[in-house]
């Protein structure tokens, strides 16, 4: 029996038992009624291990990511879980997939492990829809969520983002800027991350009056061998790109294959930018040029204002790192 089954059976959140735990007095003599007679009904005793004994803290941590798979996002647990044990934190890990039903399960169940905080790694976990995002700022009211690259505006969230705008409009522009005029876009998501990046790649365009063209903007699962394939069948409708931008280095990865089986010269022919300058893009031939997000600076300013919060500091909701373009084999401009 757990905190879970207490707020499932009482019908409110996780937050809100937490809140009739601490004695919290922002909650109604109802509900906290309600509360503790479910608790009563079902034998429930509290951990009292991080309060019995004084301590205030379990010393640990709550990471959720999309999927640990993903080499930037395996990155990005690496050195958050490393600076977290550099402050003397443990940590728990929740791989939760896409759907909001999982995101929203296991962000429950890292609350009823009486967790310090929680860590939202990747902009996955920003909902477009508003009020798919009221679990998180309901949460906050009692314990920090911190975002990695992902921006929500609610008390007690902390952002540390990427500039995905900036750095997607820079690449663009120097692409233009070096003659190429058909630039394929392929993105994997419409995350706040991937929202920002298109943004930066279509106001390039528009920038340099250049039109914005549908056709050459195409969402692709993040897979090399479906970046290959959307590839091919775009060039077997008739579409013709010197260049291509992509929002994740595996992409471009299977942008490099789609060359290789053409025949197609790099970047003579066909300019290749990839995302994240992960290990990826440093395992083809020719090396991808690539836009590095300084994942490991996120992560270690992520939980320096963690750290920050917990001593009480008075702390920006959102500090904004720049990225940095890396030039490697697939591009020729002037940097």
């Amino acid at each position: 029996m757990n905190i879970y089954d207490v707020s499932k059976l009482a019908g409110v959140s996780i937050a809100t038992v937490s809140r009739v735990l601490n004695g919290n007095p922002n909650v109604s003599q109802k509900t906290r009624t309600k509360v503790l007679a479910v608790m009563d009904e079902l034998g429930y005793t509290p951990n009292v291990f991080a309060r019995g004994l004084g301590l205030g803290t379990m010393k640990t941590i709550g990471i959720m990511c999309s999927d640990s798979s993903d080499p930037y996002l395996a990155a990005a647990i690496y050195h958050l879980e490393r600076q977290l044990r550099s402050h003397g934190y443990d940590s728990l890990l929740c791989c939760t997939g896409s759907s909001l039903e999982n995101k929203r399960t296991y962000f429950d169940l890292l609350l009823s492990k009486r967790v310090d905080a929680v860590i939202l790694a990747g902009s996955k976990f920003v909902e477009l829809i508003d009020k798919n995002n009221d679990y998180l700022i309901e949460a906050a009211k009692e314990l920090p969520i911190m975002l990695v690259n992902g921006y929500l505006d609610a008390p007690g969230i902390y952002s540390t983002v990427c500039n995905d705008y900036e750095a997607m409009y820079s690449a663009a522009a120097r692409l233009i800027e070096s003659g190429r005029r058909n630039i394929l876009y392929l993105y994997t998501s419409h995350s706040y991350s991937g929202l920002n990046k298109v943004e930066g790649y279509k106001n390039a365009l528009t920038d340099h009056n250049l039109p914005v063209r549908r056709e050459y903007i195409h969402q692709c699962p993040k897979d090399l061998v479906q970046s290959r394939k959307l590839m091919e069948k775009l060039s077997g409708l008739g579409l013709e790109f010197d260049a291509v931008m992509t929002s994740d280095d595996s992409l471009a990865v299977g942008a490099l294959k789609y060359a290789h089986s053409r025949n197609i010269k790099i970047p003579e022919e066909l300019a290749v930018i990839g995302y994240n300058n992960s290990i990826l893009s440093y395992c083809t031939s020719p090396e991808i040029s690539s836009v590095d997000t300084k994942v490991e600076k996120l992560c270690t300013t992520t939980i320096d204002t963690l750290m920050s919060v917990f001593n009480g500091d008075k702390v920006p909701a959102r500090i904004t790192i720049a990225a940095e373009f890396i030039q490697k084999q697939t591009t020729n401009f002037s940097i």
